[in-house]
């Protein structure tokens, strides 16, 4: 095991499962994505060599964020990271990965809105030329950038994310499995692009997340390891 996925091993503060299996659209073949945020001891800091920003592995499909990398991300509105503080399953959580759960109301605000559109508008650039190179596109990929609009536009009505599709299951597994023809699916896309235009106006999100918030637990949950590796400081 290498030096940095030792550091995922033993210093892991929260652990989920992400993927198909926590949005609510697993079958028999999904893989298991797991995502998590390691804290890197303080000490380690002190050195010209600094620790990573994240780490995948040691298992297969496991990507794991270092605590601070993962809240500058959060605070950007990075679609992925804030929905890993969702996930449904979670199968580890310290003290620490607790408070960042506590956190969660901190790192949501409007700028979901143009973080969350732009990531689906680069992801349907790629469906079409998808489209234009083999013909059709990637379906999974299609039921995913649907499940990101429903995910956005509801967290703006809202203020709440919330992953599971729910009452969307059967819809979204059409598409991925191409009953749905491409017309139709761009047509759901631009109503629920429109919805979500429409519920930003509305939301009772606040302008921007709560920094200070994130930064405070960011300095002492460090003055904390720091304070383990010299318990006489």
């Amino acid at each position: 095991m290498t030096p940095d996925e030792l550091l995922v091993r033993d210093h892991t503060i929260y652990a989920c499962v992400m993927g198909s299996r926590a949005f609510g659209l697993a079958t028999e073949a999904s893989d298991t994505d797991r995502r998590g945020v390691f804290l890197a001891p303080t000490p380690l800091y002190w050195r010209f060599d600094k620790p990573p920003t994240h780490v995948e592995g040691p298992a297969e499909e496991q990507f794991s964020w270092e605590l601070e990398r993962f809240c500058q991300l959060a605070l950007r509105g990075n679609p992925n990271v804030l929905e890993c503080l969702h996930s449904p399953l979670v199968e580890h959580v310290t003290v620490t990965g607790r408070e960042l759960l506590d956190l969660r109301g901190a790192f949501l605000s409007r700028q979901a809105h143009e973080t969350f559109a732009r990531y689906a508008t680069g992801q349907h650039k790629k469906l079409q030329s998808d489209i234009r190179t083999h013909g059709a596109p990637r379906w999974k990929h299609a039921m995913h950038l649907l499940r990101l609009l429903i995910s956005c536009r509801d967290l703006l009505r809202t203020g709440e994310l919330t992953i599971d599709v729910g009452e969307h299951r059967e819809e979204l597994l059409a598409v991925k499995r191409g009953e749905v023809p491409w017309p139709e699916v761009e047509r759901r896309m631009t109503l629920l692009a429109e919805e979500t235009d429409k519920a930003a106006s509305g939301t009772p999100l606040p302008p921007g997340p709560d920094r200070p918030r994130v930064e405070a637990f960011l300095t002492r949950t460090r003055r904390a390891s720091a304070r383990e590796a010299d318990p006489d400081e």
